[in-house]
């Protein structure tokens, strides 16, 4: 009797940790974002309290991202010891993986990259901002909070996001000046 229930019990433990490790890995697959080694990913991932996050939507494919590409990895390059960093997301998706993966070594890109399906990311983009998905590059600016502050279709020069910055830090600065000398 006691067998029984131990045959039982481990059967039924196997059975349900073979599904938890299934229903994970589907999720892993069903993941909007991933990294390029397969692991899920979020934005929220890279948000940091101290600096703001430009996230560059890219296609390997995409003249514009090519022609652009240096321009964020310079923008990396000066601001990731400051105020801000920089995100890639490919939309090649996992069928042009390794086209995404070419980009990344052609342009020396010195920033964290996942990868997306163009049709996820869509739907996402549409939910995320209330805009039509209209191709790449797309440019997202997150405060160091994690708030969007500014969604962009097409290429943008990136000295308008260092004002921004400047703008905006500068305001937040003086916000909690103000509110320093009323207490």
């Amino acid at each position: 009797m006691i067998k029984n229930v131990r045959r039982t019990f481990f059967r039924s433990s196997g059975a349900v940790l073979l599904g938890l490790l299934l229903t994970m890995s589907a999720q892993a697959s069903e993941s909007l974002f991933s990294t390029f080694d397969n692991k899920p990913a979020e934005i929220a991932d890279y948000i940091n309290n101290d600096k703001w996050l430009l996230v560059m939507i890219w296609a390997s494919d995409c003249h514009i991202c090519n022609r652009e590409a240096h321009a964020y990895v310079d923008f990396q390059f000066k601001h990731e010891e400051n105020n801000a960093q920089v995100l890639g997301i490919s939309i090649d998706g996992q069928e042009k993986k390794q086209a995404a993966e070419s980009f990344i070594k052609r342009h020396e890109i010195n920033f964290p990259n996942l990868i997306s399906e163009p049709e996820k990311l869509a739907n996402w983009f549409e939910k995320l901002t209330g805009q039509n998905w209209m191709g790449t590059p797309t440019l997202l600016l997150y405060s160091p909070e994690g708030e969007l502050k500014v969604q962009q279709i097409g290429a943008i020069p990136l000295e308008l996001v260092e004002k921004f910055i400047q703008r905006e830090s500068a305001r937040k600065t003086a916000a909690a000046e103000v509110s320093t000398q009323a207490k």
